[in-house]
């Protein structure tokens, strides 16, 4: 688009927009919109004609509006804490920014549904600590809590520690309200469990990244508040052990596993490096740690004396080394700690690559052998770390590249493409998926093309194409055409 028009495609739109939701909820010189222009992890930075902030759904369709009618793209942001590039435009057309972090009004917490509606813009750690004054639980949990948003967790199918036991967000979303390309509202905020008449069509729009429509609010489910619980940092030799543990945890206690997470000792080492948390809960004598949460409500559950008779017995059988349990909140507060800290010591430890695939649990041991075996082979002075939920087999592979060997973008992308395509060709080789729970945005499009089949990618294309015809939504994310 040549200078002059794409200066009146802006002028335009940025008239249009001011006319929807006033000056004071637009952001139009460099300077303002910068922070929205550039991921998280700084991978990724995107162009845009201005940056709009609506309050509301109805603003939100008279945006989508003014965008078609003006021929714009739309990229929707929640928290921007995504990890795959799906939250900032691209450089390849014209769009507006949509970030919804204003609409975050809490609008009905149905107690005895079990069920509550949150706008897209309310921040995770907002949303469990309203859960919780009702004296319920939403069981959703990251380590971004203070800064992801509804709508971004629900675009993504976000997962975190407590998949185990509750799901990931496409388990725990009862209804959506959406604006549609069209710029129509969907009201679909039904808060039913059980719904038969037609198509479920909200799940077209979780895990979607944005590119079929923008979701302005969720109805979730709620859950029954533990009043008991208690967690442990537990040493294991291998990952065969931790699997062999997991099984006997499920095999023990039931649903009252909370989360059942695996660490490397590298990424332990990270964290205490570089981030505010400088102490183990205990001696990192082992290349492997598994982080347990046990929790419940029922009167004769006493979460320390399970602890203590399962790991007993696991001791015996070599399956544990060490272990410390924790029954009051602040020693568990310290193991967990590590978990919720580990993308921010990556971050800053060098650039980061963090992997999100999944495998049946029985391949764990072989995958993660096989990956760590092929990147310190292959990618020099790289530092390979794992972290994440054994439990679903979703284990975060994450290479962290050396700032100066990699000062250069041209070899930091080289690198980290050739990290991507080694563990996902693992992992699709061994049954799993490229994406677990961060989607594919802009990180993973190409990659996505080859490992997915020509069926599966003309399915997707097909549903793109009735939703979204004009390719307005997010373009550039998931499918790259």
């Amino acid at each position: 688009m040549a200078p002059a028009e794409l200066g009146k495609l802006r002028h335009d739109l940025i008239d249009a927009a001011r006319a929807i939701i006033g000056a004071g909820g637009l952001l139009s010189e460099a300077a303002d919109m910068e922070g929205y222009l550039t991921d998280w992890r700084r991978r990724y930075t995107g162009e845009a004609l201005a940056v709009a902030l609506p309050s509301g759904a109805g603003q939100v369709s008279e945006l989508v509006k003014a965008c078609r009618a003006l021929g714009v793209a739309i990229v929707p942001q929640g928290g921007n804490t995504g990890f795959a590039g799906g939250a900032v435009p691209t450089k390849d057309r014209p769009a507006l920014l949509l970030n919804l972090s204003r609409m975050n009004r809490i609008r009905e917490v149905d107690v005895a549904n079990n069920s509550f509606v949150a706008e897209a813009g309310c921040v995770l750690e907002m949303v469990r600590q309203e859960a919780q004054n009702a004296g319920k639980l939403f069981p959703l949990l990251l380590g971004s809590a203070g800064s992801c948003q509804v709508g971004g967790l629900v675009a993504t199918n976000a997962g975190g520690t407590g998949v185990l036991r509750y799901g990931n967000m496409r388990d725990l979303v009862l209804g959506l309200e959406v604006v549609l390309p069209d710029g129509s509202l969907w009201n679909g905020l039904k808060s039913l469990r059980k719904d038969n008449s037609g198509y479920d069509l909200k799940q077209f729009f979780i895990g979607a990244e944005g590119t079929l429509g923008i979701i302005t609010a969720a109805s979730l489910k709620l859950f029954p508040l533990p009043d008991k619980s208690a967690s442990a940092m537990v040493a294991v030799p291998d990952v065969q052990a931790a699997v062999d543990l997991l099984h006997m945890f499920m095999e023990r206690t039931g649903r009252r596993v909370e989360a059942f997470e695996l660490m490397s000792r590298g990424q332990i080492e990270s964290i205490l490096a570089n981030t505010h948390v400088r102490q183990s809960p205990m001696e990192l004598t082992t290349p492997w740690f598994i982080l347990i949460e046990l929790a419940d409500s029922s009167v004769d559950f006493e979460p320390e004396r399970l602890f203590e008779t399962i790991l007993g017995e696991a001791l015996e059988r070599g399956l544990v080394s060490d272990a410390v349990i924790a029954g009051d909140s602040t020693k568990a507060n310290k193991i967990w700690e590590l978990r919720h800290s580990a993308s921010e010591a990556n971050v800053r430890k060098g650039f980061s690559v963090a992997n999100d695939t999944s495998v049946p649990i029985s391949k764990l041991p072989e995958f993660l052998e096989t990956v760590e075996r092929r990147l310190l082979g292959e990618i020099e002075q790289a530092d390979v770390f794992h972290v994440g939920h054994i439990g679903d087999g979703n284990i975060h592979v994450v290479v962290v590249l050396d700032r100066e060997r990699y000062a250069d973008q041209s070899d930091r992308e080289q690198a980290a493409a050739l990290a991507n395509h080694i563990v996902h060709g693992v992992s699709v080789d061994l049954g799993g998926s490229i994406s677990a729970e961060h989607g594919i945005g802009m990180m993973h499009a190409a990659e996505l093309e080859q490992f997915k089949s020509a069926l599966d990618l003309r399915m997707m294309r097909a549903i793109k194409t009735a939703f979204d015809p004009e390719n307005l939504m997010n373009p550039g994310k998931v499918l790259r055409r």
